[in-house]
């Protein structure tokens, strides 16, 4: 199973190698960097790879990467305000009563919880995992994509569904940064939400 997944790691093809942007075209995000040639065609592209992932990894993957972790960003950041806002999930265990959410994750390591949820979130990767191989092998499944839109984009314009592909990776990032800033934000001022 390994030696499959490192072989989507290898370096870039012929494919990918050939591929050029028009004049070594500058960076939308970066204009000091040359634009990354194969991150052309994506959904989002501003250009933004300073580090050049995509030279040896397959964008498919840095994009579900990028996906995913946004995702879990979005819930995230929910999650760690409104149990500054004083939500609960009842009944609440004895020994997380009055944590913050800053506080919330020692105390749940020591009431047990998190290696419950360390189990199933395994359990999900793997799961993940064998989608994302298949999707590099050439199944046709686009990053990112579970099947769990519940028929919205169904009878769509593709303008509308890039219009909707956009959003969602614009949303991605700026959950990305806002997870960073509210949990630093909150450690530094150690009161409640909005951590002012």
């Amino acid at each position: 199973m390994f030696s499959q997944t490192n072989s989507h790691f290898m370096l870039c093809s012929d494919k990918t190698a050939t591929r050029s942007t028009s004049l070594n075209a500058k960076s939308q995000s970066l204009p000091f960097l040359e634009s990354p040639p194969n991150c052309e065609g994506y959904v989002g592209n501003v250009g933004f790879d300073p580090f050049r992932f995509s030279d040896f990894a397959p964008v498919d993957f840095l994009r579900e990467a990028e996906l995913k972790h946004g995702r879990i960003c979005m819930m995230a950041w929910l999650g760690y305000v409104s149990v500054d806002c004083g939500l609960r999930v009842l009944p609440v265990p004895e020994a997380l009563e009055g944590v913050t959410a800053a506080t919330a994750h020692d105390a749940s390591v020591e009431q047990g919880g998190l290696s419950q949820m360390f189990l199933w979130f395994s359990l999900l990767e793997v799961i993940d995992g064998i989608a994302i191989m298949q999707m590099l092998e050439g199944s046709g499944r686009a990053p990112g994509d579970f099947g769990f839109d519940g028929g919205m984009l169904q009878g769509k314009s593709d303008a509308y569904i890039e219009d909707m592909k956009l959003k969602e990776i614009t949303h991605c990032r700026l959950a990305m940064l806002a997870f960073s800033g509210v949990v630093t934000q909150s450690v530094l001022t150690q009161g409640p939400f909005p951590y002012v």
